[in-house]
């Protein structure tokens, strides 16, 4: 019989937390969340997404064992303000069990039912910035610590349960060599002086963060047109530069303005920190911020994680210029390796940006979606 239980306290949610731990033990292509990253996530007094969002943890057991767990979101922005009657759902893993995950998913569509919304979709967190989607091909790479990872038995569970395939998502991969600076030197030059614009690049995190803010704001507008877009709120930014700054290598980090210091593009790259968080095991301290400080100056391995454009400069070549100080910089650091993290197959505008560097397909993933 499977109990599916509320979780109630620290120790529920350090089970919760840690329930991927055992399942995932010892697995070649997993990378664990670090733990108290994830916690936090759950803090509703210092994660400010719980001021537009509720989120309800759930852990299965059979008899004694615990062999699952879920949480269901519902986020109000996407809700009132969009009108989407969406059941958000993630941080789903179970053991290979039909019964397991047909009990945690029906917990949530009661729970979504009781909200009078009109159909569940996940594996997916609160808001674009979160985790996305479960693994359906490309299941022998390691992934970028920004995405999930599955066992390949997951899809067969959710079609069991009546979920369909809601939206897909293509990872890429290619060589760094495959870049020719021909396609944008020359090209990046002119559209400089075209527009009067100017690159801005960084030394040190300190100089970034007076223009957080504007990035968050040029991600609101030129992220907007995608399905499901769900805008990163004023109190969210502050959070968000906590969480993801000390990850960058300020020298990964591009920005375009304009004649007048108006951000029109921007462009954040992370160095690949896949390996280095698979020897902490989730843990930062004592020694887990040796791999990662050792990683984000050292990693061959580049992840192109955000690119945005106003759409006033959309399809005018601005990325050209983008490129250009990429190439400047992983040139000097020796860069061997460059990925894509998950793109909505849809988005032909994003892929149509990389077709000149030979993009391989490497993972491909989607979200899945059941209505009441």
């Amino acid at each position: 019989m499977i109990i599916v239980k509320e979780i109630s306290s620290k120790k529920d949610l350090e089970a919760f937390i840690k329930f991927p731990f055992k399942l995932y033990k010892d697995h070649k292509y997993w990378v664990p969340p670090i733990i108290s990253q994830e916690t936090e996530t759950f803090n509703r007094k210092k994660n400010p997404i719980f001021k537009d969002a509720e989120a309800t943890l759930y852990l299965a057991y059979k008899g004694d064992e615990l062999v699952g767990r879920i949480a269901g979101i519902v986020n109000y922005l996407e809700v009132n303000d969009l009108n989407q009657k969406k059941m958000r759902f993630g941080w789903f893993d179970f053991i290979n069990d039909l019964e397991v995950s047909k009990a945690l998913l029906e917990t949530i569509e009661t729970y979504g039912k009781t909200k009078l919304l009109e159909y569940c979709e996940g594996p997916v967190g609160f808001s674009n910035l979160d985790k996305v989607g479960i693994v359906t091909e490309g299941f022998e790479a390691v992934g970028p610590m920004i995405t999930w990872y599955n066992h390949d038995y997951y899809l067969k569970h959710y079609t069991a349960h009546g979920y369909h395939k809601a939206k897909g998502y293509i990872e890429s991969i290619f060589s760094f060599n495959n870049v020719d600076p021909n396609l944008f030197v020359k090209a990046q030059e002119l559209i400089k002086r075209r527009y009067q614009l100017k690159s801005i690049t960084f030394s040190n995190t300190k100089d970034i963060m007076p223009y957080v803010d504007k990035m968050f704001d040029l991600f609101n507008t030129s992220y907007s047109a995608l399905s499901s877009f769900v805008k990163i709120s004023d109190i969210q930014k502050t959070y968000f530069k906590k969480k993801f700054i000390p990850f960058v290598n300020p020298e990964y980090v591009k920005f375009v303005v304009d004649k007048d210091d108006n951000l029109i593009a921007f462009a954040i790259v992370m160095p690949s920190f896949s390996e280095a968080i698979q020897k902490t095991k989730g843990k930062l301290f004592p020694f887990g911020f040796t791999h990662i400080l050792k990683a984000k100056k050292h990693s061959k391995t580049v992840v192109f994680y955000l690119i945005g454009i106003h759409p006033e400069y959309q399809n005018k070549g601005v990325t050209a210029i983008i490129f250009d100080e990429y190439y400047k910089t992983f040139k000097e650091k020796g860069i061997e390796t460059c990925i894509r993290t998950p793109e909505l197959e849809d988005n032909m505008a994003i892929q149509q940006l990389w077709k000149h560097f030979d993009p391989k397909v490497y993972r491909k993933r989607q979200t899945m979606r059941k209505d009441f």
